[in-house]
C-alpha cells in the first residue's frame, strides 16, 4: 500500500511516538487524523503540523464512545494505528485504574474500525507483557509473565488484533515496543529513563540508576520505531501477527548513563537510588527473527549516534525553553 492521499487515524497522536509517526504520514502524502485526549500531553508535540491542510487534530477521548465515534463518522478513516494509552512506570503504577480504563478503549477502536470499514488497524502493544522473563531472548510465541495492569490491558489489545483477524479476517498486527528514545520524549518523573538522564545531564546534574544499574534493556530510536510501524501497515505478511520491535542489542542501564555522561563532555558520575518499584524488570532482550523475516528491519543508526542526536534535542529544546517534559 501506499500512504499518499489515504486518511489515517492516529490515536495518542500528540504524544512522543504518534507525534513523529504523524509527522511522517504526513511527509508521505497521507491525509492524518490525530486524536488525543491531552491528559498526558499537550500540543506542543504537534504544532508545527497544525498548519498542514492534510491534518486534522480532534480533542477526543477514546475510552468513550460517543467522543470517538463522531471522529469515524466525521471521517472516511482507511487505516488506524492505536497508539493511546496510560504510559510511564511512575504514572501506570500510580493510576492502576486509569489504566484499565483503555480497555474500552481498545474495544471501542476495533468495533468501530470493523463497523467502519477500516482496512488495517496497528496496534501500539509492549514489551511489557513478558513481564520479568522466564527466558531471553523473549519470543512473540514464548511464555508470558505479565503482572501489572498496563502489560495486562497491553495482552487485551493483542488479543482484540487476534480475534478481529480471525474472525472478520480484519488485517491487524500487534507490535510490542521495547524502549523507544529520541527527540520530544518526556523527560520529567513520569517520563522515560532516557529522557530523564538527558534532563538530569544537562542541568548538569548526575544521571540517577536505581539499585545496582545492572538492569538491561533495549533500546529503539525512535526513527527505527516509526519505519517498522509503517512496514507493519504496509506488510500483508504481518497481518494477524505480533512482533516484537527492538535491536536485539542489550545494555545496561548504568552504560546508558555513562553513555550519555560522554556525549555531554561534562564531568559527572551517576549516583544510585534505592529501586521503588517493586515490579522493576531485571532484563529485556527481544528475539529479533520475526521482525526480520516478516519486515526485513535494520536499524539506521547505531546507539551512540541516536543517543547523540537526542541529546542535541534536548541541548537546544532546553535553551530555547521549549522542554517538552509531557
Amino acid at each position: 500500500m501506499e500512504f499518499k492521499n489515504t486518511t489515517i487515524l492516529v490515536t495518542g497522536g500528540s504524544g512522543f511516538l504518534g507525534s513523529h509517526l504523524c509527522e511522517v504520514l504526513l511527509e508521505k502524502g497521507a491525509k492524518v487524523v490525530c486524536v488525543d485526549d491531552l491528559s498526558q500531553s499537550s500540543k506542543s508535540k504537534i504544532s508545527h503540523l497544525l498548519a498542514n491542510d492534510k491534518f486534522t487534530f480532534v480533542k477526543a477521548d477514546c475510552n468513550k464512545i460517543s467522543q470517538i465515534k463522531k471522529v469515524f463518522s466525521n471521517h472516511k478513516i482507511e487505516y488506524v494505528f492505536h497508539h493511546a494509552a496510560t504510559v510511564g512506570v511512575k504514572r501506570t503504577l500510580e493510576n492502576p485504574l486509569n489504566v484499565l480504563e483503555d480497555i474500552e478503549g481498545i474495544k471501542n477502536i476495533f468495533s468501530l474500525s470493523y463497523q467502519y470499514k477500516v482496512k488495517k488497524v496497528v496496534f501500539a502493544s509492549s514489551s511489557e507483557v513478558y513481564g520479568e522473563p522466564v527466558e531471553l531472548p523473549e519470543r512473540e510465541d514464548g511464555a508470558l509473565n505479565a503482572k501489572l495492569p498496563y502489560a495486562a490491558v497491553k495482552l487485551i489489545g493483542e488479543s482484540y488484533c487476534k480475534a478481529y483477524w480471525q474472525k472478520y479476517q480484519m488485517p491487524t498486527t500487534a507490535l510490542r515496543f521495547f524502549n523507544v528514545f529520541g527527540p520530544r520524549q518526556e523527560g520529567s518523573d513520569y517520563g522515560f529513563v532516557v529522557g530523564i538522564f538527558m534532563q538530569q545531564v544537562i542541568r548538569d546534574l548526575p544521571p540517577t540508576v536505581v539499585g545496582d544499574g545492572m538492569m538491561t534493556r533495549n533500546f529503539v530510536y525512535v526513527n527505527d520505531n516509526i519505519e517498522i510501524t509503517l512496514k507493519a501497515m504496509q506488510s500483508s505478511q504481518a497481518n494477524g501477527e505480533v512482533i516484537n520491535v527492538g535491536t536485539g542489542e542489550p545494555i545496561t542501564v548504568l552504560d546508558l548513563a555513562n553513555k550519555i555522561i560522554k556525549i555531554s563532555g561534562k564531568n559527572l558520575k551517576p549516583v544510585f537510588i534505592k529501586d521503588r518499584n517493586p515490579f522493576e524488570i531485571r532484563h529485556r532482550q527481544p528475539d529479533m527473527t520475526k521482525l526480520k523475516k516478516i519486515l526485513n528491519f535494520v536499524p539506521s543508526k547505531s546507539l551512540d549516534d541516536a543517543l547523540a542526536i537526542t541529546y542535541k534535542w534536548y541541548q537546544e529544546a532546553n535553551k530555547s525553553k521549549e522542554i517538552i517534559l509531557h
